[in-house]
C-alpha cells in the first residue's frame, strides 16, 4: 500500500470514533503533500435509495449529515483568501481514487506541478476521479476563506448511503497558509436500523442473547441454591457471585448498545458500570479457579500464607483490565493506536498467563494429594475440572492466532461486518467454562461430600507440595529396632469408597 494511506490510517486510530462525530477545535496534521483532520470511520448498511426523499434522516435511512462544520482559523492569518478546504466521503474500497502520482513517484494526495502539467488535476487542490463501481463517488465538497474573514462553514447537507461499506471522512487543505486552521462542529452517522455504527450493530443482539443465557444458567442455580442451602459450600456461594455478575454485566452491555443506538452518543454512566461489572467479574471468576486449583476447601481448609499474594494477583490484575476497557469503551468508541492499545494489552495479557501457569501447577499438586489419599469422587471432579481448563486454555490460544491474523490481514476494516465476532468468542468461552464450573459443583444433597474434612492429617494442608504419610517417629538407637508407627486412616477417603462401593 502507498505511503500516504498509510499515513491517514494511523492518523485514523488515534481519533474518535462514533456515530456522532463532535470536533473541538481539532488541528489538521501535516501528512505526505496535504494537512489532514480524520473525520469519522464506520461501516454503514445501505438504504434503498428514493426511500424518503422528502426528510433522509426517517427511520430506515442511511446517511452522513453534517451540522455546522466550521473552519477557523487566527485573526493574524486573516490577511488572505485561500484555496479550498475539502471534505471527501469514500468507501474503503474506492481509496486508490483519493491521490496520484506522477511517473510512478510518490503518490500524493495535493496535486503536485508535475501532476498538473499532465492535466489531471489543479495544483493545490485535491486530486479525486470518479469510482469505478459508483461514478458519484467519492463525495467531494469544500469551501475556502475571504480576505479577513476568520470562519467559513461547510453547507449543512446529508449524504444518502445507498453501498454497504466502510465509508470515511477526511478533512483536508493543501495551503500551507492554512496550517494553524482548526475544525469544529460534528456530523451525524446513521445506520438503517439507528445510530450504532455497523460494526458494533450485532454486539446489540448478541449481548441480548448473553443475558438471556444467563438468566437460565441462574435459574438453574439459584433454584439448587434453594432446595440444598443447607448443604451450600463456600465455594459454591463465590460462584453464585460470578453469575449475579454475569447476569448484570451482559444486560448492561445490551442497555448501552441500546441507548447508543437510539440516539448515537454513548452512555458514559451506563458503560461506565457495564466495564466496572465486567472486570471485578473477570477477577473473581479467575480467583476461583485459582482457589479450586490450589484444592481450597477440598483437601485444605484455608489458603494460608498465600493468601496475600492470591489478593495482591486479583488487584492487579482488576487495575489492569479495568483502564483497558475504560479506555476501549467509556465515552466515544475509539480505536487506540498500536503503541498505546499494546501498552495498556500487555499487563492484561502476562497476567492471565501467570493465572494459567499457577492455575495448572496448583492443580497438578491437587490431583496428587487426592491420589494419594485415594480420594476417588473428589478426583474424578477434579480431572473433569482439569480436562475443561485445558481445552479451553487450547481454543484460547489458537483463536488468538487467529484473531492476529485477521487483524494483519484487515488493515483497512474491509471486514468490519465480522469483526463483532472477536469480542462475541471470549464472551461465549467465559461462559462456557462457568457452565462447567456449575455442572461440576452444582448444589446439590451430597455437596459436603466435596469439602474439606479434618482427618488429622494436617500435612496436607501445608503450603508445601510434599506428601507425608508417615509421622516421623523419634530416632531409634542401636540396639531398640522401633516398630513403624502406622498410617492413619484416611477416613474421608474410605468413606467415599464406601459410597461407591
Amino acid at each position: 500500500m502507498s505511503s500516504v494511506w498509510a499515513l491517514l490510517v494511523v492518523l485514523s486510530f488515534v481519533c474518535v470514533e462514533a456515530s456522532v462525530h463532535d470536533y473541538a477545535a481539532v488541528k489538521f496534521a501535516a501528512k505526505g503533500n496535504a494537512f489532514v483532520v480524520h473525520g469519522g470511520s464506520e461501516g454503514i448498511y445501505y438504504s434503498v435509495p428514493g426511500r424518503n426523499e422528502t426528510d433522509i434522516s426517517a427511520d430506515g435511512d442511511s446517511f452522513i449529515r453534517f451540522d455546522k462544520v466550521t473552519f477557523r482559523r487566527a485573526r493574524d492569518y486573516t490577511n488572505f483568501s485561500s484555496g479550498l478546504v475539502h471534505a471527501i466521503i469514500f468507501e474503503v474500497e474506492d481509496r486508490e481514487t483519493i491521490g496520484g502520482s506522477a511517473y510512478g513517484g510518490q503518490r500524493a494526495v495535493c496535486c503536485t506541478g508535475d501532476l498538473a502539467k499532465l492535466g489531471v488535476c489543479k495544483e493545490g487542490e485535491v486530486i479525486h476521479r470518479p469510482s469505478p463501481k459508483n461514478p458519484d463517488w467519492p463525495q467531494v465538497f469544500g469551501v475556502s476563506f475571504d480576505v479577513n474573514e476568520e470562519i467559513t462553514t461547510l453547507p449543512s447537507k446529508s449524504i444518502e448511503i445507498t453501498r454497504t461499506g466502510m465509508y470515511n471522512l477526511y478533512f483536508i487543505h493543501c495551503d500551507v497558509r492554512l496550517e494553524n486552521v482548526v475544525v469544529e462542529g460534528k456530523t451525524v452517522w446513521k445506520n438503517p436500523n439507528g445510530y450504532l455504527p455497523g460494526r458494533m450493530a450485532p454486539l446489540m443482539k448478541f449481548y441480548g442473547l448473553m443475558s438471556f443465557a444467563f438468566v437460565l444458567l441462574g435459574l438453574f442455580w439459584f433454584s439448587q441454591y434453594a432446595r440444598f442451602w443447607r448443604e451450600v459450600l463456600p465455594l459454591q456461594n463465590c460462584i453464585t457471585l460470578v453469575i449475579t455478575l454475569g447476569m448484570l454485566e451482559m444486560a448492561l452491555w445490551y442497555f448501552d448498545y441500546a441507548e447508543f443506538n437510539e440516539n448515537g452518543i454513548r452512555p458514559t454512566g451506563i458503560t461506565l458500570w457495564a466495564v466496572t461489572f465486567g472486570a471485578i467479574k473477570r477477577t473473581v471468576a479467575r480467583l476461583i479457579i485459582l482457589m479450586v486449583s490450589m484444592g481450597y476447601g477440598v483437601v485444605r481448609p484455608t489458603l494460608g500464607g498465600i493468601t496475600s499474594k492470591v489478593v495482591m494477583l486479583g488487584a492487579t490484575f482488576f487495575v489492569a483490565s479495568e483502564v483497558l476497557e475504560m479506555v476501549e469503551n467509556v465515552g466515544a468508541v475509539s480505536d487506540l493506536s498500536g503503541k498505546a492499545r499494546l501498552f495498556l494489552v500487555l499487563p492484561v495479557a502476562v497476567l492471565d498467563a501467570f493465572f494459567i501457569l499457577w492455575i495448572f501447577s496448583s492443580l497438578s499438586a491437587t490431583l496428587k494429594k487426592l491420589q494419594a489419599r485415594r480420594m476417588l469422587i473428589k478426583l474424578d471432579i477434579y480431572r473433569k475440572f482439569t480436562n475443561a481448563l485445558a481445552v479451553a486454555v487450547i481454543v484460547s490460544v489458537g483463536w488468538i492466532c487467529y484473531e492476529l491474523y485477521f487483524k494483519s490481514k484487515d488493515i483497512y476494516n474491509e471486514q468490519w461486518q465480522n469483526a463483532w465476532i472477536i469480542p462475541a468468542f471470549w464472551q461465549v468461552l467465559s461462559f462456557s467454562v462457568l457452565c462447567v464450573i456449575c455442572a461440576l459443583w452444582a448444589p446439590s444433597q451430597n455437596s459436603m461430600r466435596y469439602t474439606y474434612s479434618d482427618d488429622g492429617n494436617e500435612e496436607f494442608d501445608r503450603d508445601d507440595t510434599s506428601l507425608t504419610l508417615i509421622k516421623p517417629s523419634p530416632i531409634p538407637s542401636k540396639d531398640v529396632r522401633p516398630v513403624p508407627e502406622a498410617r492413619s486412616l484416611d477416613v474421608d477417603g474410605d468413606l467415599e469408597e464406601d459410597k461407591t462401593e
